[in-house]
């Protein structure tokens, strides 16, 4: 397979560059960047050098590399590796920990390796979460880039880990419940959700998680699936018609979410 590379940009988050490349040949030479670097290699094993130590990175292995850091990357012994890149800008760089540490501080950003294979295929499920959707906006997307962030600078040492105490309302939590009823056949996302309860994203997804006990994302969907087994015993619509009357677009989508919440198809139900 002869060497590339594909970079994407998401039109609902601005700053944020995804990369895709598989190389062998190629040899990234000694150089920095202007922007927050995220990296991981799913095939192969990329030898890289900065601050004058050389680390092998490879699958369950997760680079960060803050901007002006200068480094390089190769192959290790030659051979192909395929690497995945978040390439996030200073300005969003800087949104993401204000909003997950409550301060305009700017992180500690270090160049570090972090051995974390569940972190690591996390990251790489959002990548591919990314790329395969339009857009970023949709509830688990949002939910999953601000909490994987979060584990990612807490881990590596960038920010201070956020406590954050307490649950929703009850007069919250209904109208969240009433909310998503009413909507339920459009997307509803996080800022929706969160702007609901008078709270940031972040303080709404961890208040959430500690009212509930799922979190958001899993919550809807179930309300979803839930919804649709009422619809598909009264029996007066196509399967077509349910699923995009609780909120899948994709009937496909929607039949294998079915079966896996509830052992069989919506036409058996």
């Amino acid at each position: 397979m002869s060497d590339g590379v594909e970079y994407e940009r998401l039109v609902d988050l601005p700053g944020l560059v995804l990369g895709t490349g598989r190389f062998k040949a190629f040899n990234f030479g000694r150089h920095y960047h202007l922007d927050y670097h995220v990296g991981l290699v799913t095939e192969g094993i990329q030898r890289q050098c900065a601050n004058g130590e050389a680390v092998l990175l490879g699958p369950g292995r997760i680079s960060l590399m803050p901007p002006g850091e200068i480094h390089d990357g190769a192959g290790e012994s030659g051979n192909a590796y395929t690497l995945r890149t978040f390439r996030l800008s200073r300005d969003l760089l800087q949104d993401v920990t204000t909003e997950v540490t409550d301060s305009a501080r700017e992180p500690d950003l270090k160049a570090i390796m972090i051995e974390n294979s569940t972190l690591a295929a996390h990251l790489l499920q959002l990548h591919d979460a990314m790329r395969s959707s339009p857009g970023a906006s949709s509830l688990s997307v949002q939910s999953e880039w601000l909490s994987l962030l979060y584990c990612l600078f807490s881990q590596s040492g960038a920010i201070k880990p956020m406590a954050i105490q307490g649950t929703l309302s009850p007069m919250h939590w209904q109208r969240l419940k009433d909310y998503c009823l009413f909507h339920l056949a459009e997307k509803i996302t996080l800022d929706e959700l969160a702007s609901l309860c008078g709270l940031g994203r972040f303080h709404f997804l961890r208040r959430f998680k500690q009212t509930v006990g799922m979190t958001p994302h899993a919550w809807l969907l179930r309300l979803r699936l839930e919804q649709a087994c009422t619809l598909l015993a009264r029996g007066k619509q196509t399967i077509a018609e349910v699923a995009q009357g609780v909120g899948f677009y994709d009937q496909s989508h929607f039949n294998k979410a079915f079966r896996h919440a509830f052992g069989v198809a919506p036409s058996a139900y």
